[in-house]
Formats: C-alpha cells, sequence, structure tokens
C-alpha cells in the first residue's frame, strides 16, 4: 500500500489552512496514496490553546469535518484527518480529535487525545490539560485496500511517550501519529520515540507532524517519518510543508514478527 504523510505549517486561517491540506491530500492522490495522513491541529494552530475554543466544531458539523469528508469521498482513498477540534463537555474545554474517513466520505472513527501535554522549563511552557479535555478510549480501524485487511492503531502527539497505550491496541499493523512537536521535545527525543513504537509493535508508523515557523510564533520540529516494523526509517521530510510518500506491505510485519516473536509474548506477572 502506498501511504502519504502531509507535513504542514499550519497558521491562524482556517480557510488557508484548509486549502493547503486540501493541495497535499490531492497531491498525494495523484501519486497513488490509498491512505493520508494529515498533522494534528492541521487546521488551525493559533499561539494560545485557548483562542482553539473559537473554532471548535460539533461532531459531525462544521467547515472542517466537510472539507475532509468531501476530499476522502473525492479523492477515493482513507483518510486520517489529523486532529480536528471539536466541541466538548463544557464551553471552557476542546477535544483534540482524530477523525478517520473512509473513501465514502464516512467517519469510520474517531480517537479523543488521552495524552495532554505538560511541559514547563520557564521561559517555554504548555498544559494543554487547561483547555483541552481528555479522551479515555483507545481506538483501531480496520482498512480495507487492494493488498488487504489492515488493523490501524490511533494515536496523537503526546500519547508517543507513553509505551502501554500501544500495547493495549493489540498488535497493529500501522501507528498513525499526528503531532505538532516543540522543536525544543522534538530535538531531543522525537525520533527516538518513534522507532521505539515501532520496534515495541513491530508494526509500521506514520508519525505525521507540523514542521517549522508558524506565523503564530510557534516552532514545530517536523520531521515526519515513516519507520518499518524492524525500525528502519522508510521515508522522512525534515520541515516546511510537503508530502512524504511510502509503500509498505504486509509481508513486512510477518516477517518480523516471525522472525522475533515478542507482540505475542504476555506481559509476565509478578508474583
Amino acid at each position: 500500500m502506498r501511504i502519504a504523510a502531509c507535513q504542514m505549517v499550519s497558521g491562524t486561517s482556517v480557510e488557508r489552512n484548509l486549502q493547503s491540506a486540501l493541495t497535499l491530500i490531492r497531491s498525494a492522490a495523484e501519486s497513488g496514496a490509498e491512505l493520508v495522513v494529515l498533522p494534528e491541529y492541521f487546521a488551525y494552530l493559533p499561539k494560545w490553546d485557548k483562542d482553539m475554543l473559537e473554532v471548535a466544531e460539533a461532531y459531525g458539523d462544521g467547515p472542517v469535518q466537510k472539507a475532509m469528508s468531501e476530499a476522502a469521498r473525492q479523492f477515493q482513498l482513507w483518510l486520517v484527518a489529523g486532529t480536528i477540534i471539536l466541541k466538548a463537555d463544557d464551553e471552557s474545554h476542546y477535544i483534540d480529535a482524530c477523525l478517520v474517513y473512509n473513501p465514502n466520505g464516512e467517519v469510520e472513527a474517531r480517537y479523543d487525545k488521552i495524552h495532554l501535554f505538560e511541559f514547563d522549563r520557564g521561559d517555554e511552557h504548555y498544559h494543554e490539560d487547561s483547555y483541552t479535555q481528555a479522551g479515555k478510549t483507545l481506538t483501531t480501524v480496520p482498512i480495507e485496500t487492494w493488498e488487504g485487511a489492515w488493523r490501524v492503531g490511533l494515536s496523537v502527539c503526546f500519547d508517543l511517550r507513553f509505551p502501554e497505550l500501544f500495547r493495549r491496541l493489540d498488535s497493529p499493523d500501522i501507528i498513525t501519529l499526528p503531532a505538532s512537536f516543540t522543536t525544543t521535545t522534538g530535538r531531543a527525543h522525537w525520533e527516538t520515540l518513534v522507532k521505539a513504537r515501532a520496534i515495541e509493535n513491530q508494526c509500521y508508523v506514520i508519525a505525521c507532524a507540523q514542521g517549522g515557523d508558524h506565523e503564530s510564533g510557534r516552532q514545530t520540529w517536523g520531521h515526519s517519518l515513516v519507520i518499518d516494523p524492524w525500525g528502519v526509517t522508510v521515508a522522512e521530510l525534515t520541515r516546511g510543508e510537503g508530502v512524504l510518500l511510502a509503500d509498505i506491505n504486509l509481508r513486512r510485519i510477518r516477517e518480523v514478527r516471525d522472525l522475533l516473536p515478542t507482540v505475542k509474548s504476555k506481559l509476565l506477572a509478578t508474583p
């Protein structure tokens, strides 16, 4: 299967960001991609998290969701629509939600980001729980392509630091990770953690990031990656907007799992 990660440098205009996303999706489709992944906050990335509340959509309704549904249907592909800002249970929070659209433009799965970013070194600090409502449910979604059936496990950004989440996805063939890693944390840990999750779960990881200097003043690390089940980098896009293409196959997953069958092992219980 050919996959695509659409790296972006999103700004503060939903309309402009959607146009950029649709241009990248079109390019990926024209290159033969059957599965396309967008980054976290692809449609809106302001300087302050509180501003996200202004564009939060009701689940199932809104310009961002409509655009993603139409894109999946128009280009006849599976679309992991990064994350979309949805209304939460109260007006002071929003949900960082990853929606997966099938080639008919229907929502096939939804995952609400569970682990919320917290980082504080004085001059740079983030506390996503101030305005983000955390998810509670792990999500996997089966997708059908010409090669066969794939099991896709969904995750978002800061989830990457919690390996137990991925083990509980029960041996997915692909893990998708829309992200907006900061330059500080990305430089230190991004590649190491992405490769670790691929090796531990013996699957492909498609890590699709925001990557550059944003008009809001934010700086994101980029370096979108496709890592294979052995931890090999299949493709990488360092910074800037662009489409990262890669060909992946189920045979490679079977080879690695037969060679070193760690995903079949169960956690040893303590007496």
